[in-house]
Order: structure tokens, then C-alpha cells, then sequence
């Protein structure tokens, strides 16, 4: 296994289902599975223990469920990414998952390579959406009205629109000519202007209010 490898930690009541995910991704060069846990309460220490770059995270389990191991993890500031990977194609269910961090959210059915794309694209820093899950989270009420984004400078509009497309702050950085600090420092500033909580929410409020491209 490569030494730049991307390590995954896989999340899942189901040892079926882990057992699954795990054939399929050890035969990817680019991907290395460095642990399992089969519930929301050990994922999240396997996580502390094992530091993975990826979580594969069902939402619906016994005990500590999805929602609640990805609010521990971003408290705990645990720099993992986080896919959710689940059946459950819910508003009452998507939504809060993002809500708690997740840096995308896919449905079981998704084609294996697609699943490791989808990995590879939450790795470097994507947002990544399926197109009904996009359309749930824009169903929602969003926290910030539409006058908010007036606040923004025009190098925020700039940064916000690039959210929007899925941009990393490493791609950002490089497409402005900025460096990746000066990046951060925009997106705090974004999300503090326009009261939101992450990348989603903002690429979603992009959208929603016509910054995105």
C-alpha cells in the first residue's frame, strides 16, 4: 500500500455491509481500510485511536447513531472527513447529518467506483452531494436570508462561489492566487457574516441565493 494512501475507518451496524466496502476498497491502490467499528460510540474511538483521513459512516445505529458520532468528532476537532454512506434518503435524516458535519452523504446503492471516487473527492476537500440530497438540503429553511450576503466583500462572493463548485481551499488558493491561509481566514469570515456553520451550508446558500457560478 502506498505510503500516501487514503485511510478509512468504515462505520456500520451491519458486518455484512463492512465486510462488503472492505473486498472492494483494499483492491484500490489509492485506498488503505485501517479499521472498523460497528456503532456510532466505537467509531468515533477508533477515529481517536486510528486518525483515519476518511470515516465511512452509516446514520441509523443502535446506540450512539451518525448524527451523534459526527457532532463528537467535530467537537473533538478530529480532522477525519466523514462520508455517509446509508439507505436512508430522508429530509429528517439527510439533513441533519450534514447539519453535524458530514462532508458528503451517499446511498448504499452507489456504484463501487463511484464510492471510491466519492472518497477520494471528500479527501481532498470536496463538498459532495448526490443530486437528492442537494435538493433536500435547498428544501430547507436556510439560516441566513438573502440580505446577509450583502455584508460579504467582493473577495468573499469570490471564495463563496468557488465553495459553491466543490473547490478545495488548496484549488481556491491557487485559482485567486492566495495563499491557502488567507483562504481560511475568507471562509471563517463567510460563515461568521452569513451565521452558518460549514462548507455545506454555505455551498448550499451560494446556490440557494445565486452566488454560485
Amino acid at each position: 500500500m502506498a505510503d500516501e494512501a487514503i485511510r478509512v475507518l468504515l462505520v456500520d451496524d451491519h458486518q455484512v455491509v463492512r465486510r462488503g466496502l472492505r473486498t472492494f476498497l483494499e483492491v484500490q491502490d489509492d485506498i488503505d481500510v485501517v479499521g472498523e467499528a460497528a456503532d456510532g460510540a466505537e467509531g468515533v474511538a477508533r477515529a481517536e485511536e486510528l486518525r483515519p483521513d476518511v470515516v465511512l459512516m452509516d446514520v441509523k445505529m443502535p446506540g450512539t447513531d451518525g448524527v451523534e458520532a459526527l457532532r463528537i468528532l467535530r467537537a473533538s476537532q478530529n480532522p477525519a472527513r466523514v462520508l455517509v454512506v446509508t439507505s436512508f434518503t430522508e429530509q429528517r435524516t439527510v439533513v441533519p447529518a450534514l447539519r453535524a458535519g458530514a462532508a458528503g452523504y451517499v446511498y448504499k446503492d452507489i456504484d463501487p467506483d463511484a464510492l471510491a471516487a466519492a472518497i477520494r473527492s471528500v479527501h481532498a476537500g470536496h463538498v459532495l452531494l448526490q443530486p437528492e440530497v442537494a435538493q433536500a438540503l435547498l428544501s430547507q429553511e436556510e439560516t441566513g436570508g438573502p440580505g446577509r450576503g450583502t455584508a460579504l466583500t467582493e473577495r468573499e462572493r469570490e471564495v463563496l462561489a468557488l465553495i459553491a463548485d466543490g473547490r478545495s481551499n488548496r484549488e481556491i488558493a491557487r485559482r485567486l492566487v492566495l495563499s491557502e491561509k488567507t483562504v481560511k481566514t475568507h471562509v471563517s469570515n463567510i460563515l461568521m457574516k452569513l451565521d452558518l456553520a460549514d462548507r455545506t451550508q454555505a455551498a448550499l446558500w451560494a446556490v440557494r441565493h445565486g452566488v454560485a457560478g
